[in-house]
């Protein structure tokens, strides 16, 4: 696994493992807070009702002041019997769903808002009642308690008292129902939140993923593409790291490029000098003897004609050299390939009635367009065409067509010479290597060398195939506009 994936999957996963247990503790911690809250009101409830008991609900007897039960359950049978309607966001409240119990000095229920169920029950072994009679914090919670089924319910006590004197308790009671319906609401809504976060936060990670990974993968690619020798512009990466990075590479190739340049090139150029050089002084010191009229003018023919070789020769290195040091083109126009090909025939149109070459065109009339630059494209076509033109016969044939496959467009220029040798097929587009042409000389070798730098610049390819029936053709493929 590349070292980017892992830095994604290992923030993917840390993330969905925060998120996670963010809402794992969030939701462990609503209930508590939850309950909270309610035993706070249930608190202030009881002390409210101990204190109204004191003050509305109490007859002196013979033992001293008693609780009156006849006017709580009065009190009671009036808040019982009113129906309201409380909106509370999704839960709709239609009455009063609290239970209070009243206990005298021993625990011994005295009075019970749900309908007399422990009225004259012992009550004082329950928490809420034994704790509150001991004078501390009474409070508990129970899931035996048939008002409400469903839940459980907490009961919250406080003593009622007469100049200081505990005569007795009440208990408040509610259902922890309603609250767990609000938390059961809150955990639902924080689990979609929490998707939410988790979901973005993963997009966020992959845009970022994306974005760092992406000048990292054209980063390998140009790496890839310069091992394997192809003529590529570095990628624009950016001002930062990986941007300086590639720039680097781009020197560092550059003068790699440079040095294997400069000495393949003299190499090479020694070479092809050498031959049309000995052959000029070898004539040249002939010539500064005695010889025949007819071998002086032959001498002088073969000194024109090296001369003039020797002329091409540094013209198209010197064209070449200018193609194989750029990376990339400077600017390009969206051309038709066909008026391209017309016009490079106009150019060679002497040279095919020179050599009586009959040219059938098999062309589109139009909707087949590249782009790429206009004059490299026609010194392209121009060259190829030539090699076609020198490899025919007098009075041969020269077929060209355009036609659109897969969304290329592929040019073939096809002759009728002897063809090119299987041994050959691989080496046609070497400098200075170039086959024997049937009615003119040897050639410079760097005429297709020069036209595959040109197509490999405008992301194309160019290939020499053979031709049924004898022949070969030359094939430049082009990416469509």
């Amino acid at each position: 696994m590349s070292i980017r994936n892992r830095i994604f999957t290992v923030f993917a996963l840390v993330t969905v493992a925060a998120v996670l247990g963010l809402f794992n503790w969030l939701r462990s911690d609503l209930l508590p807070r939850y309950m909270e809250a309610q035993e706070d009101l249930l608190v202030d409830m009881a002390w409210l009702l101990a204190a109204q008991i004191e003050m509305d609900a109490l007859r002196v007897g013979a033992d001293g002041p008693q609780i009156d039960a006849g006017r709580l359950a009065a009190l009671f049978s009036r808040v019982q019997n009113r129906r309201f309607e409380a909106q509370i966001y999704s839960l709709l409240k239609t009455r009063v769903d609290m239970r209070v119990y009243v206990t005298d000095a021993r625990g011994i229920v005295l009075f019970d808002s749900d309908g007399h169920r422990d009225l004259g029950r012992d009550n004082s072994q329950w928490r809420d009642i034994a704790r509150t009679l001991k004078g501390q914090y009474g409070a508990r919670s129970t899931r035996d308690d048939p008002l409400f089924p469903e839940g459980s319910t907490m009961y919250i006590a406080a003593p009622v008292l007469v100049d200081d004197e505990l005569i007795g308790v009440v208990s408040v009671g509610k259902t922890t129902r309603n609250v767990e319906r609000f938390l059961d609401d809150a955990i639902r809504r924080m689990g979609w939140a929490s998707l939410s976060v988790l979901a973005a936060a993963l997009l966020l990670a992959l845009g970022l993923y994306r974005w760092v990974s992406r000048p990292l993968q054209q980063l390998h690619d140009y790496a890839e593409d310069l091992s394997a020798g192809r003529r590529v512009g570095p990628p624009a990466l950016g001002d930062n790291e990986i941007g300086r990075v590639g720039e680097a590479m781009a020197r560092l190739r550059s003068a790699l490029d440079g040095k294997s340049y400069v000495e393949e090139y003299v190499q090479a150029l020694t070479h092809e000098l050498k031959s049309p050089t000995a052959a000029i002084t070898g004539a040249a010191e002939l010539l500064g003897e005695e010889v025949p009229e007819k071998d002086r003018q032959r001498f002088l023919a073969n000194i024109r004609n090296e001369a003039a070789r020797l002329r091409a020769l540094i013209e198209r290195m010197l064209e070449l050299a200018e193609i194989e040091n750029r990376d990339a083109l400077e600017a390009t126009t969206l051309l038709d390939p066909a008026k391209l090909l017309d016009e490079a025939l106009g150019s060679l149109a002497p040279q095919l009635e020179q050599r009586r070459i009959q040219l059938q065109r098999r062309m589109p009339t139009g909707g087949i367009r590249v782009r790429g630059d206009a004059l490299l494209l026609h010194r392209a076509l121009v060259n190829l065409l030539d090699n076609a033109i020198a490899h025919s016969p007098t009075g041969g044939e020269l077929t060209v067509t355009l036609e659109q496959i897969d969304g290329l467009a592929r040019c073939a220029i096809c002759d009728r010479g002897p063809g090119v040798p299987d041994y050959a097929r691989e080496r046609v587009f070497e400098r200075f290597y170039s086959l024997p042409r049937p009615d003119a000389g040897k050639g410079t070798g760097l005429g297709l060398s020069f036209v595959q730098q040109i197509a490999q610049l405008h992301g194309g390819e160019i290939a020499l195939e053979p031709r049924p029936g004898g022949g070969s053709c030359g094939v430049m493929t082009l990416p469509l506009a």
